[in-house]
């Protein structure tokens, strides 16, 4: 395949911009396909309600950066400062990030671990294993898997799911439907479910031959079902996590000598 057939991301935004950049410092060139876009939602009487309320929860879990940033803007309305007492979670780096950038807080964020899906991994935090009564925010996006509520129910603690903000998602670009249903690109890179089963009606088999890089043992089993025979599991979901997976899948050899060095070392 030519040096120029790019590797497709799937990411939106900023984080998109990130992970592009991390894949082409690699040496493989980028194809940005917007296949979701994120809209907030208007305020409801119960997000008014949650914020009037806000220092009465103990515990604040946020699930995306974008969640992360939806918050902010509302505590901005709200809260000219922050209420005392209150710990911040997030499902991983990037959203802790933003909390800290947007609200200047400290953030709890689940241990690393290869392949782990971020859900299961924060639950795994000693601070969230008994919560008897204690009153929770989860902040998401509508939809989405019902996992953090209701263990967090489970373990005792009384949860408030606020929805901010809405998944919309987009066709590829013709150019792009193209790519996907020849098999035309060095790999395939998504790191949300959601994304990936919508996307798996343009893939043929050849693309479905081809590397597809996803942040979860999770996603390479749901990867598995859809008939993808070439999923590849980074060691999470940062963007120097999936372009070293990317790395490695279209460079094995190169991959073999580094580990080969390593090993020598």
């Amino acid at each position: 395949m030519a040096a120029s057939t790019p590797v497709i991301i799937t990411r939106p935004g900023e984080r998109g911009d990130v992970l592009a950049t991390a894949i082409e410092a690699r040496g493989h060139p980028v194809a940005r396909l917007a296949a979701m876009r994120l809209e907030a939602l208007p305020e409801t009487p119960e997000q008014r309600a949650a914020w009037l309320d806000f220092d009465h929860f103990r515990r604040v879990v946020v699930v995306s950066p974008f969640a992360a940033e939806c918050l902010a803007e509302a505590l901005d309305r709200f809260w000219p400062q922050l209420p005392l007492g209150i710990d911040y979670y997030a499902v991983g780096t990037a959203t802790a990030e933003a909390l800290h950038r947007r609200l200047g807080v400290r953030v709890h964020v689940p241990p690393t671990a290869a392949g782990e899906d971020t859900s299961e991994a924060l639950l795994t935090l000693g601070s969230l294993r008994t919560l008897d009564d204690e009153k929770v925010l989860l902040v998401a996006g509508e939809g989405g898997r019902p996992l953090l509520a209701e263990t967090l129910a489970g373990r005792g603690a009384r949860v408030t799911r606020l929805a901010l903000y809405r998944r919309r998602l987009l066709p590829p670009t013709p150019a792009l439907a193209e790519r996907l249903a020849a098999g035309d690109f060095r790999a395939l890179v998504v790191s949300s479910g959601e994304i990936l089963e919508y996307l798996a009606r343009w893939c043929t088999g050849a693309a479905l031959n081809q590397p597809l890089i996803v942040s979860s043992a999770r996603l390479a089993t749901l990867a598995g079902k859809l008939g993808f025979r070439a999923p590849v599991v980074a060691r999470g979901a940062t963007p120097t996590a999936l372009a070293t997976a990317v790395a490695d899948a279209c460079d094995p050899q190169e991959a073999d000598v580094d580990q080969d060095d390593l090993e020598k070392g």
